[in-house]
């Protein structure tokens, strides 16, 4: 089968290599239907992980079940699935508190921009759609393997829902940041600040629910926040870039006594604890955990209730996989979209 390999920084190819197998008992083999660039894939595509060898990369697809191992009960042959970017058991502690992404026994996918991805854990990990989706639907389903469910985090985390938060702000304008919108807007957030300085991007945040736009960024950008919250700050905010100008700028724009809801994967980040402790602001997130969410974002997706799929701008097939890296590295695409 053929499979997207990271052969140097800045360099990857579709490479025909073995086509895995079920391996252990509770394992699955699923046919991609769909699969993506993640702009995390840029820190290992543009060497700021360091790179040490060729290897598969991706960990966003959806797909049909073509074989499952002898312990599999909860999926079957034909089914259609949502992978999350991340296997777990479904059953240890983490992952019964919520937090999927921990599981003692899994792990972070790294080859499913391929045509056949082998799942471990299947029954822990796969959410089959109700049934065979209409292929309009499969942009909208290909987000909650990893961006929808990372963006809904966020919010979570920053209390967006559960304080009903009069005023959320969003750092970052990529595909999470974007869904990080999406979501703020779903949970009934009265008015969403996107800091955005690229029109597409801009566009897409206003279609998901954001009321206002704010291009500047650092100390203007936060001065244009305190602006328009008549010098009071977001009631939440979320951070969905993860350097350390994200960090220090998502704190200082964060009313007293709200929290930072941060899913940007941390490079080079150092939290401004004095800054934090004089104002009370909190700092909570991480990786997420997106099986978790998958059920709820699956309800409102198949009802098209949300369309997150308005992330993908670019659609190439896996061949123009090196293109799609391109794209995004240069900012042409928010979010790529690979078909087998």
């Amino acid at each position: 089968m053929r499979a997207t390999v990271l052969t140097a920084p800045y360099e990857v190819q579709l490479q025909d290599v073995p086509e895995p197998i079920i391996s252990e008992p509770t394992d699955a083999l699923v046919r991609v239907a769909a699969t993506c660039v993640c702009g995390s894939d840029l820190w290992n595509y543009r060497g700021i992980n360091p790179f040490v060898r060729p290897r598969s990369i991706g960990h966003e697809s959806i797909g049909e079940v073509i074989e499952v191992g002898p312990d599999v009960r909860k999926v079957s042959v034909g089914d259609f699935v949502i992978i999350p970017f991340d296997y777990s058991d479904g059953t240890c502690h983490n992952c019964r508190s919520g937090f999927h992404n921990a599981c003692v026994h899994g792990g972070v996918f790294s080859a499913s921009q391929a045509e056949v991805v082998r799942v471990p854990l299947a029954d822990g990990t796969l959410v089959p759609t109700p049934e065979a989706p209409d292929d309009d639907l499969l942009p909208d389903l290909l987000t909650l393997s990893d961006v929808m469910g990372t963006g809904w985090h966020a919010a979570v985390a920053a209390g967006v829902e559960r304080n009903r938060s009069g005023t959320v702000v969003v750092v970052g304008d990529g595909a999470v940041g974007l869904c990080g919108v999406l979501a703020a807007s779903q949970m009934h957030a009265e008015r969403i600040i996107a800091m955005s300085r690229h029109a597409p991007r801009q566009e897409v945040a206003k279609a998901f629910g954001a009321t206002d736009i704010v291009a500047e960024r650092g100390e203007e950008g936060v001065a244009a926040v305190l602006e328009l919250t008549q010098g009071v700050g977001a009631d939440a905010t979320l951070e969905c870039v993860g350097t350390n100008d994200s960090m220090a700028q998502a704190v200082s724009l964060t009313r007293a006594g709200s929290t930072v809801g941060f899913v940007g994967v941390p490079h080079g980040v150092e939290l401004p604890m004095r800054q934090m402790f004089e104002r009370n602001v909190g700092v909570f997130g991480g990786m997420a955990p997106v099986r978790h969410y998958v059920p709820i974002l699956l309800q409102r997706v198949w009802a098209r209730k949300m369309n997150p799929a308005r992330v993908f701008d670019l659609t190439l097939r896996l061949d123009d996989v090196a293109e799609a890296y391109k794209a995004m590295d240069e900012r042409r695409a928010i979010k790529v979209l690979l078909q087998p």
